[in-house]
């Protein structure tokens, strides 16, 4: 840091009275850790096989199913090692053979390199479109379409449209789920982790699965077709039945989610947390669109996404400022690393309190007109 950098103090009153506005892992309210730490005696260091941790699986499973207001015959899955696993499990468990992707971003990019690298399946149609953008897809002969709801890595929002009735239709809604509204009729699985809009930790990975999702699981994992017990997805359905997982997962993780779901849906359900995400990111947009020195990144407002903001700086280096906010108590405003862009990346997932991103607003103008 710079001695104009570390001179830089923000006054008390502007602060936030919470600082972390990180994409992931995200703030997790101070609610759901007190929570587990009253649970902790009787929960932590338990057999996950147990009644007392089977419920909070069941809890959690419930809440999910209730939030996304899912139709019958949908069931919630979970299992270990988050969504980068469940990449390579859906290569073996959802995919049959032949599979599109739209690819838009770091994260979008990934389960289109995972298909290419399988040897049992055919070469991927990769559909892109540039950073800041998002792609549409297109009706093809494949058995699998593979979207993302929300670019965590540029802050595109994309539309969830079934482009055929013949292809399951696989969601990456990871810095989605719980937060943005989505139409169960336009997806098959929709997949996510709970270190962002859940405010939880990482460590698991959970997929909303349609019958005919289901039956593909069932198909592809009770065939001929080998596949690690940790990656089977039949294996996951059937321990998730029975409220469980393959092997010991992160109990603190789940006991964190389902005090976020149930917050969610106690306050409103997922219309609340949309329109609260929406606040929060509009606030942002539009103290971007005021400054002559800020403008968002995503130059398509109808794609502009309500859980994670990028805004471009011109005349002052971002990094400064996230240093500085830093030093302050204000962490991870970072930008995107592999974007490579003079910009801030800002969660506004529903834990994050609107006020405090209005607090946030204020707090980089004070840091702006400091290193200018």
């Amino acid at each position: 840091m710079t001695a104009t950098e570390t001179s830089i103090s923000l006054p008390a009153g502007l602060r936030p009275k919470d600082g972390r506005f990180g994409s992931g892992p995200s703030k997790v309210r101070p609610e759901a850790i007190h929570a587990l730490s009253s649970l902790a005696r009787d929960y932590l260091g338990t057999s996950h096989r147990q009644a007392t941790v089977k419920d909070q699986v069941s809890r959690l499973r419930s809440g999910l199913s209730n939030l996304f207001n899912l139709p019958d015959g949908w069931e919630i899955i979970l299992g270990n090692g988050g969504t980068t696993l469940f990449w390579d499990a859906a290569s073996f468990g959802l995919i049959e053979y032949a599979s599109q992707h739209l690819t838009f971003g770091e994260f979008s990019s990934k389960f289109a390199k995972v298909v290419q690298a399988a040897p049992h399946l055919a070469e991927p149609q990769i559909i892109s479109s540039e950073p800041g953008t998002h792609p549409m897809p297109v009706k093809s002969n494949v058995d699998s379409y593979a979207l993302t709801h929300n670019e965590t890595s540029t802050g595109v929002l994309a539309t969830l449209s079934r482009p055929s009735e013949d292809g399951l239709v696989l969601v990456d809604a990871t810095s989605a789920a719980g937060a943005v509204l989505w139409n169960p009729s336009e997806v098959d699985c929709y997949y996510f982790a709970p270190q962002k809009a859940l405010a939880s930790d990482g460590g698991l990975w959970f997929a909303a699965c349609s019958p005919r999702a289901v039956e593909r699981i069932q198909l592809l994992c009770s065939g001929d077709r080998w596949i690690p017990a940790s990656l089977d997805l039949g294996i996951a359905l059937t321990n998730s039945r029975q409220n469980q997982t393959y092997n010991t997962p992160s109990l603190a993780t789940i006991l964190l989610a389902a005090e976020t779901v149930d917050w969610i849906n106690e306050s409103g359900g997922l219309k609340w947390a949309e329109a609260r995400c929406r606040e929060s990111s509009d606030t942002i947009y539009q103290w971007a669109g005021e400054r002559s020195f800020t403008q968002p990144f995503v130059a398509e407002a109808g794609q502009r996404s309500p859980v994670v903001c990028t805004i471009d700086f011109d005349g002052v280096e971002a990094d400064a400022i996230s240093r500085v906010l830093r030093v302050n108590g204000i962490l991870d405003t970072e930008s995107y690393r592999k974007l490579g862009r003079n910009q801030l990346r800002i969660a506004t997932f529903p834990a994050i309190d609107p006020d405090d991103v209005r607090a946030l607003c204020a707090c980089i103008d004070y840091v702006v007109e400091s290193l200018t």
